[in-house]
């Protein structure tokens, strides 16, 4: 594992947005795979200054999101499709977009519709990702073992509540998601990890510096042969000396 430490939350994103950059250069018909919540608004930001100043072009790029929850539909505001298409689709040209389709009522056959598209693009390229302070990433949330592919979870309490100021009422948060599994993340050729704050400093050092268990889903990613940590000052604090 690479790690990048940065002053804060702004050059996090933007050395996160150069890796992101690179890979686009390197192969210009990639598949990124893409995150969402406040971890990567920063990142995307400057993707799309980057874009509009002509330094960086999408227009064969193709992407595949992380997760979407179930029931909510792409015009509502705090669907994950409009959230992409505020932070960045709207502002760059690329090529192609997928995300889970939360409106789907059969689970199971929306869930394997998705991997298939993910199979029929050759696979991610590189997959951004956060880390939430259980260790969940997508919705992968802490469990008994590593989900393997895209499924339909029951999001835990700790994960609504962190959810629910991005909307009306906790009630109004939705309770279900899909998301890639432990395994569609671990296909991917790289993966990179943006974290940021002090209130992630505990799980950070949980996820890449102790043990691995489906407790703490991150740690899985010790695994991998091409992970990229890139995290401030603040959320790298309790690393072991």
């Amino acid at each position: 594992m690479k790690i990048y430490k940065t002053k804060n939350y702004d050059a996090m994103s933007r050395t996160a947005a150069n890796i992101i950059s690179a890979q686009v250069i390197m192969k210009p018909n990639c598949v990124l795979g893409l995150a969402t919540g406040s971890s990567p608004i920063g990142t995307y930001k400057q993707l799309v200054d980057w874009y509009n100043k002509g330094d960086i072009n999408f227009a064969q790029v193709t992407t595949v999101n992380l997760d979407e929850y179930r029931g909510l539909t792409r015009d509502n505001d705090q669907s994950y499709y409009y959230f992409m298409h505020k932070n960045l689709f709207d502002h760059v040209n690329i090529k192609a977009s997928y995300l889970p389709d939360g409106t789907r009522e059969d689970a199971e056959e929306e869930c394997h519709h998705y991997e298939e598209i993910i199979r029929s693009l050759g696979g991610v390229d590189l997959q951004l990702l956060g880390l939430g302070h259980n260790g969940h990433i997508g919705f992968n949330e802490p469990a008994d073992h590593f989900p393997k592919e895209t499924h339909c979870v029951d999001l835990q309490e700790r994960t609504i509540e962190a959810n629910k100021r991005f909307f009306a009422s906790i009630d109004d948060v939705p309770r279900q998601a899909y998301t890639m599994g432990i395994g569609t993340i671990m296909r991917a050729r790289k993966i990179l990890i943006i974290v940021s704050g002090e209130d992630k400093a505990d799980i950070v050092r949980d996820a890449f510096f102790g043990p691995i268990t489906p407790t703490v889903p991150a740690s899985i990613l010790q695994l991998h042969p091409d992970v990229t940590l890139v995290a401030d000052e603040a959320a790298l604090s309790r690393l072991p000396q």
